[in-house]
């Protein structure tokens, strides 16, 4: 997948300039932009069309308007760019509008790196599986996107195992059966810790197994995504 393409729209310059530092630390984002009021916003999103612009990372405290405001130009012109608050808005009628707006996600200001990085992650995990087909093929995925972006699945992997390897293993098995060395292979890790995975996968009832015949000796152990 190409980069994501960033604007950053923060109306401190100092924030600002830590936010765009922020993001381009984090691997496979780049920001295309830096606007300090909502009106710059706007008119580099025009000016771009929006088609270059993948994420906007937006305060909603700005001196013109209002980031919900924003929100609900782009929408209304169309605009179906992803937008990441970055706010110390704390009102919950102000949470609740911006999830209503398609805010993928809200963080909350004075943050650390580690969190920036851990929100910035998840969408770009979420981006990947959103356009990595058409279409789902059956609920567990489209219930693995919404705990991707919304973070409720880090804590119901068993120990040991982690979200980013289990997406890796998924994409590896694609829909057709795949042997635990084979997904090894195409992973890069280690025949066991791939085996767990894909153990894992049929416990919680997203993949199969089965043997698979026509080779010499014991029949192989094969996974299929349900």
């Amino acid at each position: 997948m190409s980069e994501i393409r960033v604007l950053v729209v923060e109306d401190e310059p100092l924030l600002a300039e830590a936010h765009k530092a922020y993001t381009e630390r984090v691997t496979g984002f780049v920001v295309v932009g830096v606007a300090h009021t909502a009106r710059e916003a706007m008119a580099a999103l025009r000016h771009r069309g929006g088609a270059e612009v993948d994420l906007v990372l937006l305060d909603f405290r700005l001196p013109d308007l209002h980031g919900l405001d924003v929100c609900r130009a782009l929408r209304a012109a169309g605009s179906s760019v992803d937008v990441l608050a970055v706010t110390s808005a704390r009102d919950l009628a102000v949470v609740r509008t911006a999830v209503s707006l398609g805010v993928t996600h809200y963080l909350l200001k004075p943050f650390t790196f580690a969190a920036f990085r851990d929100k910035l992650e998840r969408y770009a995990e979420y981006r990947r599986q959103a356009l990595a087909k058409d279409e789902v093929s059956a609920q567990h995925e489209v219930d693995q996107m919404f705990a991707t972006l919304r973070g409720a699945d880090r804590h119901t992997l068993p120990k040991g195992l982690d979200e980013q390897t289990l997406h890796r293993v998924l994409s590896a098995l694609g829909d057709g059966g795949r042997s635990a060395t084979e997904v090894s292979q195409r992973t890069g890790i280690s025949r066991v810790t791939a085996r767990r995975y894909l153990e894992y996968l049929v416990s919680a009832n997203r993949a199969i197994r089965a043997p698979r015949y026509g080779t010499p000796g014991r029949p192989e152990v094969e996974y299929r995504p349900v």
